[in-house]
């Protein structure tokens, strides 16, 4: 089976076709030499290579005004000859200048380190299919560092200063990439930001007073952005992309323009000269360009004028473009793949994990997999903080919630665990049985080692006692055979591990007993057998769901469960809403 380069895919992507003078096949070129990461040139020519072969027959046989003689005819022979030679040819000289484009492109590919933190959590976990979930990291800086993003506005104030992540977005796809998930963190987060250590070996220490989210971005860079979203979500995270604000202009450039839609006419400017600029008559509007950033960036005139509302229009303008990218971005027209690839490479720092051409192809393919209709577009649950006025701090409850849900693997829009029934009736565990092709053993013949991880991924307020009790459930269940483990562990939700392929069925079995969704089913390396990790939400009784010890009335520790639906405080937006159109602030109107 091939698999896909990119790290954190559920299943294998088909070969870069779209790249000219490939063949169609990842394996047709040779990988390129990465660039290092302190490199700022990007070359400006791509190779030119190509063959055109001439395929012509001679068009007689013989002397001038004889017959052929008889027997088998030579022409057809001649011409297939000719055409093989002449597509041979072909084929040669544009896999030559497909090569040539391919490194010009991958010369282009900006790198910084993916996680500098000391926390490092792993990649993500496969379902009880063996697919995995993929979390990026989106990020958008306001460097303005040089003559291109000087020219399109800003403070000049901050010219040359330390860039911020102003814009900052989880996107995670589901591991049967049936549905995809976004969670935005307004830049007036207050957090305490975590001990963070560049790639020449500064270090940033753990901030004892809370800061402002989007400052994480100076300390070492996006690869401290990321640590910062892993310390307080506890997703682990595959990738990031980061991109500033002339790289939003030329994207929208490079797609043809993005619809959106304003409830009045809009002038995002006031007496004071607040404002991005902004300027747009009532209705739907095609935007790109410089008006695509001014959008981006509009805070005063959207809604009450703070920085949630330009979070909830730059959700809409990702589903806007999203759509937009599916109905115009033929696979099959080079002159659009042209633009957009060399618009996006222009544009982005990635992460070293994301450091080709075939791996960012994979990346968009595993996308591309997702109908827009399963898009959620969502904002962290906020309160206003005490510590500092206008600023925001996560919603205690609902933001917890919401990262448990994405962690998990649990759709947002309230459509169920994404491990689909194979057939009418059938339960998940069931059809995740038959789609492993692994039958279980009797029940008490399945050794189960159960492990206390009650005190959750914080590690706190462990019940004493839970390994022992459900270990006495599972063998009244008539798995005689599982152990309550002396080892301790901490998982928010309880979940069900195994290590190989073959005992993948035992574990699903174990997860029907007790009730569990067969997303509670993990392979896992780090186990060597079937293992049940009893976890922070089931702190007694015969079933998860309970709150623990400590719980808030709000339902903090209550893990949730397929089917459950993002909060409302997480103001959701789906992908196919084409009708979502912005409010104009008061005040704002021409």
């Amino acid at each position: 089976m091939t698999h896909s380069s990119v790290r954190g895919e559920g299943a294998p992507a088909d070969a870069p076709d779209g790249i000219p003078g490939t063949g169609g096949t990842a394996a047709a070129v040779r990988p390129a030499r990465e660039r290092p990461a302190s490199r700022k040139e990007r070359p400006g020519t791509s190779g030119e290579g190509g063959g055109k072969g001439d395929g012509k027959g001679d068009g007689e046989d013989g002397a001038k005004g004889r017959r052929p003689p008889a027997g088998p005819r030579r022409r057809p022979r001649r011409i297939l000859r000719w055409t093989a030679f002449a597509l041979a040819f072909l084929i040669l000289g544009t896999s030559g200048a497909g090569y040539l484009y391919y490194r010009h492109l991958n010369d282009g590919i900006q790198t910084d380190a993916l996680n500098l933190g000391d926390s490092k959590l792993g990649g993500s976990r496969p379902n009880a299919f063996g697919q995995i979930p993929l979390n990026i990291l989106l990020i958008g800086s306001d460097a303005r560092d040089d003559q291109a993003n000087q020219d399109l506005g800003g403070a000049r104030e901050t010219f040359g200063g330390t860039p911020l992540a102003d814009v900052q977005m989880l996107l995670h796809v589901s591991a049967d990439r049936t549905n995809m998930s976004v969670i935005s963190m307004p830049r007036d987060t207050l957090l305490k930001l975590p001990k963070c250590t560049d790639t020449d070996g500064k270090v940033y220490e753990a901030t004892q007073n809370y800061r402002l989210t989007n400052e994480s971005l100076g300390r070492g860079g996006p690869g401290c952005t990321v640590a910062t979203w892993q310390e307080l979500t506890g997703i682990p995270i595959d990738h990031f992309m980061m991109i500033d604000f002339k790289g939003v202009v030329s994207m929208a450039d490079a797609i043809g323009g993005v619809p959106v839609c304003v409830t009045d006419n809009v002038f995002s400017r006031d007496s004071q000269g607040h404002g991005s600029g902004l300027k747009l008559t009532k209705g739907e509007n095609v935007i790109q360009g410089v008006q695509a950033l001014q959008w981006l960036r509009t805070r005063y005139g959207f809604e009450d004028g703070t920085d949630l509302a330009r979070t909830h229009a730059q959700h809409m303008y990702m589903n806007s473009m999203a759509r937009e990218f599916r109905k115009n971005a033929n696979l099959r027209n080079p002159l659009k793949l042209h633009s957009l690839a060399e618009a996006a490479i222009d544009a982005m720092v990635v992460d070293t994990g994301l450091n080709r051409i075939d791996k960012l192809f994979d990346l968009s393919m595993e996308l591309k997999k997702v109908p827009t209709g399963r898009i959620t577009m969502t904002t962290m649950p906020w309160v206003y903080s005490n510590r500092l006025a206008g600023k925001v701090e996560p919603k205690e409850g609902d933001a917890q919630k919401l990262f448990a849900m994405v962690r998990d693997d649990i759709p947002l829009d309230g459509k169920g665990s994404s491990t689909t029934p194979a057939s009418p009736g059938a339960t998940p565990a069931a059809s995740a049985s038959a789609a492993t092709s692994d039958p279980a053993a009797p029940a008490d013949r399945i050794p189960v080692m159960v492990r206390n991880a009650t005190g959750g991924k914080q590690g706190a307020g462990m019940v004493e006692g839970r390994a022992t009790a459900v270990t006495a459930l599972l063998t009244g269940k008539g798995f005689t055979a599982a152990r309550a483990d002396s080892q301790t562990a901490g998982e928010d939700t309880t979940v069900i591990r195994y290590a190989g392929l073959d005992q993948a069925g035992d574990a699903l079995a174990v997860a029907t007993a007790l009730g569990l969704p067969a997303t509670a089913v993990q392979r896992s390396t780090d186990v060597s057998g079937v293992t049940l990790f009893v976890g922070k939400d089931w702190p007694s009784g015969d079933k998860p769901g309970a709150p623990a010890p400590g719980a808030t009335a709000s339902g903090t520790a209550v893990a949730p469960r397929p089917g459950d639906k993002a909060p409302d405080s997480a103001r959701p937006l789906n992908g196919d809403d084409s009708g979502a159109c912005m409010e104009v602030q008061k005040g704002f109107t021409w």
